[in-house]
């Protein structure tokens, strides 16, 4: 156990109510790294394996064991108390507690394992810890886009799968079963957090408008990928990472086609060993008819931990004709 003394804090004494939300900030201790902060978080809290963190934060599983070990001995020779934050700390943690809560989200939106396509419980506690969070500090942009970005990814949840639970592509869902409610509360959510940021956007509000782009097109066929685009390229100005660039290579694959698309995916750095750029690159070779390119990186992917149900829905796509339009990671995630 690495908790180094026992919680003192009275919870009266707290604004923060909820049980798992105090011990999120309680984990997010800011001597830590946030990268540590977060790991430590997902892997005590969240009830994640080493190899699911791995895989949600991006590195190798042994990378992110020494991450946890190293974390671990840092408090224990630090002596850094493990108690509830008084009122006056939240803030200084309230990076790392956002950032966890982002990732247990995304592990009920788009699983790390499993045959699941949605695990709707981990994706309704992550939008309740959101929700009390916003209701706790309803002026921070970065807390409003992130519950924003949530609301708007779930809106989809009802069209993501068939009667038999197989993934079902965001070109071919039935937009009638959005939830036009979540939508329309995200879309708000997104207007007062760039308000509240008028220079540039955090990275959650970013996501955010590129996800209301989607839910407010009538149709894939009339998705405005230009503006998406373009909202990737804010996104990377205030956060630069390999996941946002993979998603700026599949919104410019439908805009420019996939020759363009494929050439940004080959020019992203470090996600070698991740499934989605291998499954991103055979969706655009196989668009591209070179069918033997394609099994190649399709067999890659499921070797670096493509879930079996993103398995399945790749080899549909694969057996099938090229479609006109494109078949990027954006594409390809229900």
């Amino acid at each position: 156990m690495w908790i180094h003394e026992p919680d003192d804090t009275p919870v009266s004494d707290s604004v923060v109510r909820d049980d798992l939300l105090r011990l999120v900030f309680t984990c997010c201790h800011p001597s830590l790294s946030v990268e540590a902060q977060v790991a430590l978080s997902l892997r005590t809290l969240a009830g994640l394996s080493t190899a699911e963190v791995a895989r949600a934060m991006l590195v190798p599983e042994a990378t992110m064991s020494k991450r946890l070990t190293r974390a671990k001995q840092k408090i224990t020779q630090a002596r850094i108390p493990y108690r509830v934050p008084s009122d006056a700390e939240l803030p200084d943690r309230l990076r790392g507690v956002l950032a966890t809560l982002y990732l247990i989200f995304n592990e009920g939106y788009a699983p790390t394992s499993g045959a699941e396509v949605v695990r709707a419980g981990v994706i309704d506690e992550a939008i309740r810890l959101a929700t009390l969070l916003h209701d706790l500090m309803p002026d921070e942009p970065s807390v409003t886009g992130l519950l924003a970005l949530m609301l708007l990814q779930d809106s989809r949840r009802a069209a993501r799968a068939d009667a038999s639970g197989a993934a079902v592509l965001l070109a071919d869902q039935d937009r009638g079963l959005w939830d036009r409610d979540r939508i329309r509360t995200g879309v708000e959510l997104v207007g007062e957090a760039l308000r509240r940021s008028p220079d540039l956007p955090d990275p959650y509000t970013a996501q955010a408008a590129i996800a209301a782009c989607h839910a407010l097109a009538p149709g894939y066929d009339r998705t405005d990928w230009a503006a998406i685009v373009s909202w990737y390229d804010v996104l990377l100005a205030v956060h630069d990472s390999p996941a946002a660039q993979l998603g700026r290579a599949s919104a410019i694959a439908e805009r420019d086609g996939p020759g363009d698309g494929l050439a940004a995916v080959d020019a992203i750095n470090g996600l070698g060993s991740h499934p989605w750029w291998h499954g991103s690159r055979a969706e655009l070779l196989h668009r591209l008819g070179r069918e033997d390119e394609a099994r190649t990186a399709r067999d890659h992917a499921v070797r670096t931990g493509l879930i079996e149900a993103q398995v399945r829905l790749l080899d549909l796509s694969l057996a099938n004709p090229p479609r006109d339009s494109a078949s990027g990671a954006d594409r390809r995630q229900p």
